[in-house]
């Protein structure tokens, strides 16, 4: 799994339950630099390969040289999509497990010679389950391990420092403009957030040209102040979300962490099914899903669907605050 920093969070509790199990192993794990900054000093990883996919099909050049007179045992094929089959059929190992052929992508199925068992459409949390449940290894408790580690304390005491009001955490941006709300909406929830309920808001996100023009927005139609963090790197971020009283996210990766660290998330989720990529097990009663229509008991699935999260509004997600302030605010 070695580029989506939800998917990587998805599957660390697979990494802890393989070490739970059998503590002596040595696990290595292929990822790029974005989840590898996430992933890098987790107990449980004994070794990141660095795939530096920038480096177009050098990058495949500089792996093939790296994995080069190495052999594993065991190579677990979590992403199905080409430059994973590509690094796959790199990997020097006598058993290679990946998905079955109606659920691989890209002529992955091509490259694993062991194939968990078909079955129904799932979160993705419980379809990396599904190899725990090829290799006989029991994935409960589900754990996270993300932190914060003790030496990352001190930074985030820091971070707090400046905050006069426990924290509200924003996540604003996302890789696809279908799964964006609108900034006059943020704004509005911020300025609620802090006279309501005196929490100072805190933006959250990378640096991209959407999130910058975004964070613009917000601020200039705010009424209050509002923190930002935006391209804090990921493990300052995990002890922000870590120690927020509170989390309002789009479908992205800060959102999968702020779930795995039990952090009360609220989910904007339009675009994209929550059955399958939503929260996992926690926080359900904070979810917002306008991917659904009311009363609608879809399925879960793959498919897309445009323009559902400007849908949601700015009353739906006070009213989750207020969910929040009866039932978690600590």
């Amino acid at each position: 799994m070695m580029s989506a920093v939800g998917d990587a969070v998805h599957v660390l509790p697979v990494v802890t339950a393989l070490k739970r199990h059998d503590p002596s192993i040595h696990l290595a794990w292929v990822l790029q630099g974005g989840p590898a900054s996430l992933v890098r000093g987790h107990p449980d990883v004994d070794e990141i390969v660095l795939f530096d996919r920038k480096g177009g099909w050098r990058a495949f050049a500089e792996l093939r040289k790296t994995l080069g007179g190495r052999r594993f045992d065991l190579v677990l094929d979590l992403q199905v999509y080409f430059k994973a089959s590509i690094v796959t059929a790199m990997a020097d190992a006598p058993v290679k497990l990946g998905f079955d052929r109606a659920r691989a992508r890209d002529w992955n199925w091509l490259v694993t010679n062991r194939k968990i068992p078909p079955g129904e459409p799932r979160h993705v949390q419980e379809q990396y389950f599904e190899f725990l449940d090829a290799l006989g290894v029991p994935h409960e408790p589900v754990e996270w391990k993300l932190g914060p580690w003790p030496h990352e304390v001190h930074r985030q005491r820091a971070v707090f420092a400046e905050l006069q009001r426990p924290a509200a955490c924003l996540v604003i941006g996302s890789t696809h403009p279908e799964k964006e709300w609108l900034p006059e909406r943020w704004a509005a929830v911020a300025d609620a957030l802090r006279e309501r309920y005196g929490l100072h808001p805190v933006i959250v996100g990378g640096r991209s040209e959407r999130e910058v023009e975004t964070q613009r927005e917000i601020l200039r139609l705010a009424r209050n102040p509002i923190a930002s963090t935006l391209g804090m790197p990921f493990r300052e971020l995990v002890g922000l979300l870590a120690g927020s009283a509170l989390t309002i996210s789009l479908d992205t990766g800060p959102m999968h962490i702020s779930v795995a660290l039990g952090t009360p998330t609220i989910a904007l989720m339009g675009y994209v099914n929550p059955k399958r990529t939503g929260p996992y097990r926690r926080f359900h009663d904070l979810l917002i899903d306008a991917y659904g229509d009311p009363g609608e008991d879809y399925p879960v699935s793959i498919q897309k669907r445009p323009g559902r999260t400007r849908r949601i509004t700015v009353e739906q997600v006070m009213e989750k605050v207020a969910v929040w302030d009866r039932a978690y605010r600590r």
